[in-house]
Formats: structure tokens, sequence, C-alpha cells
């Protein structure tokens, strides 16, 4: 295991959510399954406690501990996308397997986790040393829930979208 993992809390949804993140996005895998060795106040022998994941190469740890705590916007993982082919793909496994679409390119998976899909053009767009075409780019961006590529190329432009 990595010296520095996520740790990352489930309603005992843990290893599907890994399978489903494995699935998803280039670079990720589920590395280990951890199981009870024997019933616990809670649960029962060979239940699973612990995933041991990759998501786009970040070392991660799904804990099963059940529904005390719940995800929020205070976490997310931001995938950086190079076209509008691989930032509509991202989204619509996340929010077509059961997740929500939110707004400026951040939509939930199904088990409350935040995702940001992040095309690297709105980045750049949005950091502009040209402060009016950088405001053009954000303000376009902050109409949208899935970021349109040419939306935003055209608003940094200053043209209006073709």
């Amino acid at each position: 295991m990595a010296k520095n993992v996520i740790c990352l809390w489930y309603d005992n949804a843990a290893e599907e959510a890994a399978n489903f993140y494995a699935r998803t996005f280039p670079d990720s895998a589920v590395t280990a399954v951890h199981r009870a060795p024997s019933d616990f106040p809670s649960g029962k022998e060979g239940q699973v406690l612990t995933v041991e994941f990759t998501v786009v190469g970040v070392p991660c740890l799904g804990l099963n501990g059940g529904p005390a705590f719940k995800h929020s916007e205070a976490f997310s993982f931001q995938i950086l996308t190079e076209t509008q082919e691989e930032t509509d793909r991202y989204w619509n496994a996340i929010v077509g397997n059961g997740g929500a679409e939110s707004m400026c390119g951040w939509c939930k998976d199904k088990w409350g986790l935040s995702w940001q899909i992040t095309p690297r053009i709105l980045v750049e767009a949005t950091t502009d040393p040209d402060r009016a075409a950088a405001k053009r780019a954000f303000e376009a961006m902050m109409e949208m829930k899935k970021i349109d590529i040419a939306a935003i190329e055209a608003a940094w432009r200053g043209g209006a979208r073709t």
C-alpha cells in the first residue's frame, strides 16, 4: 500500500464503486479486497471491510463504514479531459450510472462522491492573462452543467458559438 492513500467512506458499497471506477477511468484498478476474518458487532465473517484501488493513478482505500458519514463537495476528483468526446464519456458514465449533474463541470456518482470533469481548455481559458478573455470563458462555464468545449472556446475568443 502507498504511504499516502485517500480513504473514501462508503455505506457498504466500496467494492461496487471501486469496480465502477476501474471500468470507467484509465490507469484505474481494484488491487485488493479485504474481508472480515470473523463475525463482528455490525457484520459477518467474509463481509468486505476495505477495498484497495486506484483512480487515474491515485491510490485509494474504500472503507465500508456504513451510513454514519456521507460524501460532500468538500472532496472531489478532478479529471482533466482533452476532447469533448472524452468529457462526454466520463460525464455520461457517472451520471448515467445513477449519478447526478451539478454545475460548472461537477457531477456526483451514485455513491455521492463528487467529480469535476474538466476539459484542459477550460483551465487554459479561465486562467488566460487576458482578463477579459478569461472572464468571458468563466461566465460561459457558469451557465453550464457538463462543459461544452466549443462554447468555452467561442466565449474565450469573444465570439458567439457557431
